[in-house]
């Protein structure tokens, strides 16, 4: 267990830093109006966003061993609350400043990581029929579908929708990984849970990077904690027999919420905003520019 915890929250400070990383390469990208392959290859060339990629790689490698060892609900609480490590990069790096709102979210997501780590119990079982595999890769290529209708919109709302995605896809990864037969290659290959980890992962990041370049980062960010954070969660218990540390079922179920809500009060510290330049005076009597509009 104790190794678990200590890889969840390593996978957290991974997830932060990457958040950032990843947001200023998808903006200096060329904005994509549909999923494609010139998107990918954009991002390919950014080195913000390679890093970022780099980043939540390892801690996705690290989440697996703590999947592996720790119930659904626990490793889905504690690596989304990646946020608070992304606030405080904020301030140290990006020159923002904390306000209320903000150090009550920091209070909350460490207190409910405090709560969880009491809580948390050994995970359930990790066999699961196969209709809960085939169950898994069918929602991974609606999720696709979806994505390639709204990457065809605009707006906080499309970038809302496209987070959503985004928390469904890596939802799915974290459900494959659990119920994931690797026992032998055949297995593995045979294993419809196998390609809804290898399309959820990817068609995750597609959907998050069009909903960066679509919105706010904190309407991507908060629509995905919701699929995230509560999908796996709730099918952790319901399905795979997840439970908390007997007699303690009080401080799992109040350290997921108050970590949670921690995240949704600083989901706006994902935002990474470009640099504003300050344009002179025109000379008077001269008629103003004309104004563009600008991309997101």
């Amino acid at each position: 267990m104790l190794l678990g915890l200590t890889a969840a929250l390593v996978a957290t400070v991974c997830f932060g830093f990457a958040s950032v990383l990843q947001a200023r390469g998808a903006r200096a990208a060329p904005r994509a109006d549909r999923v494609r392959l010139g998107l990918l290859t954009a991002l390919a060339r950014s080195w913000p966003f390679l890093l970022g990629t780099g980043m939540d790689v390892a801690g996705f490698a690290l989440s697996i061993v703590a999947l592996r060892s720790l119930p659904l609900f626990v490793v889905q609480a504690v690596t989304n609350a990646s946020l608070a490590v992304t606030a405080l990069a904020a301030v140290r790096w990006l020159g923002a400043r904390l306000h209320r709102p903000d150090v009550v979210g920091i209070v909350g997501v460490v207190a409910g990581l405090i709560l969880l780590a009491l809580g948390s119990g050994h995970e359930g079982r990790e066999d699961a029929p196969l209709a809960f595999h085939l169950a898994l890769l069918g929602t991974t290529v609606l999720t696709l579908v979806l994505t390639a209708v709204l990457a065809r919109r605009d707006g906080n709302g499309a970038a809302a929708g496209l987070g959503l995605l985004a928390g469904v896809g890596f939802g799915v990864t974290s459900l494959a990984v659990r119920v994931l037969n690797a026992g032998s290659a055949a297995e593995l290959f045979s294993d419809p849970a196998t390609y809804a980890l290898a399309l959820g992962g990817l068609g995750g990041y597609v959907a998050y990077a069009l909903a960066l370049q679509r919105g706010t980062v904190t309407a991507a960010t908060a629509a995905g904690t919701v699929a995230e954070t509560f999908g796996p969660a709730v099918i952790g218990v319901l399905v795979l027999d997840d439970t908390a540390r007997p007699g303690y079922a009080w401080s799992a179920a109040a350290g997921f919420v108050l970590a949670v809500g921690g995240t949704f009060l600083l989901s706006r510290f994902g935002e990474v905003e470009e640099p504003r330049t300050e344009q002179p005076d025109p000379p008077a009597g001269a008629l103003p520019p004309e104004r563009t509009a600008r991309p997101r």
